[in-house]
């Protein structure tokens, strides 16, 4: 026996083969410093982990309704209204344990076989893997670092066809750091709003924002009964391993994800969504402060790549990465992400764990300390002024 064709071809993200790497080189006395992993590395706040032992405590360890509880979708349909500037409803919420969830369940519950799935490249690896998992096809668009790694708009619109079934927007944007500028949203919402398209936003990194606030395809006229929005607790609220995610879409998809996730999860863990709502209704100070530390990080990392031969690095808008180009160096993504951690001491990604279009960038998580950081422009510049 076997597993199937569809399994096999699933990709893996290249972040946790890298950790696993690293891991391995530890282990045998190397020191490595750690930029591969898109975590951040502060603890949870201490007001929502009490809010999860409060909730253990009064019970919420049993079986909870399949779409979440009602005052956590009710707390977070307020919250999305408010900031997408929508009318969202708790009928609209779907509350799944991480944000791939909704990834997975809005692909399997839209795409037929031979439908196409238009998707930023570089990008997260699970659009292009789920959109091939159900059969669909994976149409990439490349992202221009020019544009702020935003996309071509001309290049986008000739990729659209009477196959396009589902758009996947990710801003701020992993692996780039990039956002897509309102004026190219309201573009894009004027190619589609008449077709029978939807739109997958991701959302995951709409807090972490440097400059300006973050803008919803969702918000503009026509357009939220076509978009899924994608967010969670993970990345603003340092509770990755809490697996606490939602999408808000319109109600018809809502009874097919909610189809999917009774099938695979039954529910969300009960008291991790009583932290949610603590998240989300409490005081806001520790994220101010995480995206305060992580602004000066961004910027002491960017301008050390920019000093090291043969990088260049553009300020990412937002999340945690940087994504320098390393053309003029002269060595392939790839294998210069295996000498930095080999050789180096460096853990960081390939642009290609993101897609074609990635080759001639790293991408660095900068969710580590500055101390950290610094050490590791060191090491990386060591390593180019020795390799000339």
């Amino acid at each position: 026996m076997q597993i199937t064709q569809r399994t096999s071809g699933l990709l893996q993200e290249g972040a946790f083969k890298v950790l696993m790497r690293a891991r391995q080189l530890e282990a045998q006395g190397k020191n490595i410093v750690h930029l591969e992993i898109g975590e951040p590395d502060f603890d949870t706040p201490a007001n929502i982990v009490a809010a999860g032992k409060k909730a253990l405590d009064e019970g919420y360890t049993h079986y909870g309704p399949t779409p979440g509880l009602m005052p956590f979708r009710e707390v977070i349909a307020d919250y999305v209204s408010r900031t997408r500037g929508i009318k969202a409803t708790p009928e609209m919420v779907s509350v799944v344990p991480g944000g791939k969830p909704i990834i997975c369940f809005t692909i399997l519950a839209l795409i037929e076989a031979g439908d196409e799935v238009i998707y930023p490249n570089p990008g997260f690896p699970m659009y292009e893997s789920l959109a091939k998992f159900a059969g669909g096809i994976p149409v990439p668009v490349p992202l221009v670092e020019d544009r702020g790694f935003s996309f071509d708009m001309n290049v986008l619109r000739e990729k659209l066809s009477p196959k396009t079934k589902l758009i996947v927007l990710n801003s701020p944007h992993n692996p780039t750091g990039g956002r897509i500028p309102r004026k190219e949203l309201e573009e894009l919402a004027d190619m589609i709003r008449d077709r029978d398209i939807m739109v997958l936003s991701d959302e995951i990194y709409s807090r972490i924002c440097y400059e300006g606030e973050p803008f919803s395809i969702a918000a503009l006229p026509g357009m939220q009964e076509k978009t899924i929005i994608l967010d969670g607790f993970s990345k603003t609220y340092a509770m990755t391993g809490w697996r606490l995610g939602y999408g808000v879409m319109p109600e018809w998809l809502l009874a097919g994800v909610t189809q999917l996730m009774g099938n695979s999860n039954s529910c969300t863990a009960s008291f991790t969504q009583m932290a949610g709502i603590e998240a989300l209704t409490g005081p806001q100070t520790a994220v101010d402060n995480m995206v305060a530390e992580f602004r000066k990080r961004r910027d002491a990392i960017v301008a050390g790549l920019n000093k090291i031969p043969g990088v260049s690095c553009k300020v990412p808008a937002g999340a945690f990465y940087a994504f320098p180009n390393i053309t003029k160096t002269g060595i392939k993504s790839k294998v210069l992400a295996t000498a930095l951690l080999e050789e180096a001491g460096v853990a960081c990604l390939s642009g290609t764990d993101f897609g074609q279009y990635g080759e001639g960038y790293l991408r660095f998580s900068y969710a580590n300390s500055l101390d950290n950081i610094n050490e590791a422009l060191r090491r990386f510049e060591k390593y180019i002024t020795s390799h000339k």
